[in-house]
């Protein structure tokens, strides 16, 4: 057992560097391959089973408990319902006029990540038992309150764009389904020595299999700057002043709720991951959108992922001498 724990660490230490070989690797091979697009099909099974690792380390028998929490939830959503809207609605006279990269980038922006937050989360010491449990929430939350933002930042031009069904595809088939086999995988591992060997042999998976979905994520979504690059540029900025600032408005907000670390580190990854798998079908289904919307909205997920990198090492610090 200690082997693999000695492993586990090795991995954790070196998780940054191995995610930057991993994004590296993905951007060769979308320049290498004539159609790299073709792992858009591998993009949401490798997020099942990224998701399925992570579970597999989150004491999920206690899943029920996140309901009862009550200040993390209004933590939560204060961060990504109150406080992030209005930072959005700040940089939102600064955008770009062209209605088509400003729905885009607001689409994206104003949408909380559901899936591999927890991942990140989680190798970021942050609570990613309470983040996950929060996830049901967080979806409702969006479904309700996309729509009227959109209308208040956009006016007339922003209703009806937003479809349901892309996020109750998402919360089946990344969450529940993941979080079932956990549950599953968990009861049967906990009963024998043979089990508890599996168990261990099974934390290993959630830094390579992270690095396998960025490598696939990368070398999938690559390919469609290239039509837009002009619109990539222009929102770039935006999407890199988001990534440093929003986790930190959660974690202002997580402090003021006086949620502990754990918590609060959960509330700032939270705030500043964003739902962008799950809104890129919304963006195929706006007249005229193709191709800059996708590409604006792929760009928020290549800055994400690359500051993600740093987010896990810098928010595991902080309230690191917390004694709450």
């Amino acid at each position: 057992m200690n082997r693999f724990l000695k492993i586990q660490n090795r991995l954790g230490h070196h998780q940054s560097a191995l995610y930057i070989i991993a994004v590296s690797l993905g951007l060769l091979t979308a320049r290498t391959l004539p159609d790299a697009t073709r792992f858009e099909a591998l993009i949401n099974p490798s997020l099942g089973l990224m998701l399925y690792a992570t579970f597999l380390q989150v004491p999920l028998i206690a899943l029920g408990r996140a309901f009862t929490q009550l200040r993390f939830l209004g933590a939560l959503l204060t961060a990504n319902f109150v406080i992030v809207p209005l930072f959005v609605a700040l940089l939102a006279p600064y955008l770009p006029h062209d209605r088509v990269i400003k729905l885009g980038v607001l689409i994206v922006l104003l949408c909380p990540c559901i899936d591999y937050v927890v991942t990140f989360a989680h190798l970021g010491r942050a609570d990613a038992g309470r983040l996950l449990g929060a996830v049901p929430v967080l979806l409702i939350a969006q479904m309700v309150f996309l729509p009227l933002y959109l209308q208040i930042m956009l006016g007339a031009s922003g209703t009806g764009i937003v479809h349901s069904a892309p996020f109750f595809r998402a919360f089946i088939w990344l969450i529940v389904l993941p979080l079932i086999l956990a549950l599953f995988t968990q009861s049967l591992t906990a009963r024998t020595m043979v089990g508890n060997a599996i168990a261990s042999l099974l934390s290993l998976l959630p830094v390579p299999v992270t690095a396998c979905v960025l490598f696939i994520i990368v070398a999938a979504m690559a390919p469609h700057l290239g039509g837009a690059w002009r619109d990539v540029l222009k929102v770039a900025p935006f999407y890199i002043t988001f990534s440093v600032a929003a986790p930190c408005l959660g974690w202002v907000v997580a402090r003021l709720w006086r949620l502990e670390a754990p918590s609060s580190r959960a509330v700032a990854f939270s705030a500043g991951t964003r739902n962008s798998l799950v809104v890129l079908p919304l963006a195929l289904t706006v007249p005229g959108g193709l191709p800059v919307i996708p590409a604006v909205i792929v760009t928020q997920t290549m800055i994400e992922l690359a500051s993600l990198f740093f987010a896990t090492r810098i928010i595991s610090r902080w309230g690191a001498t917390d004694t709450r």
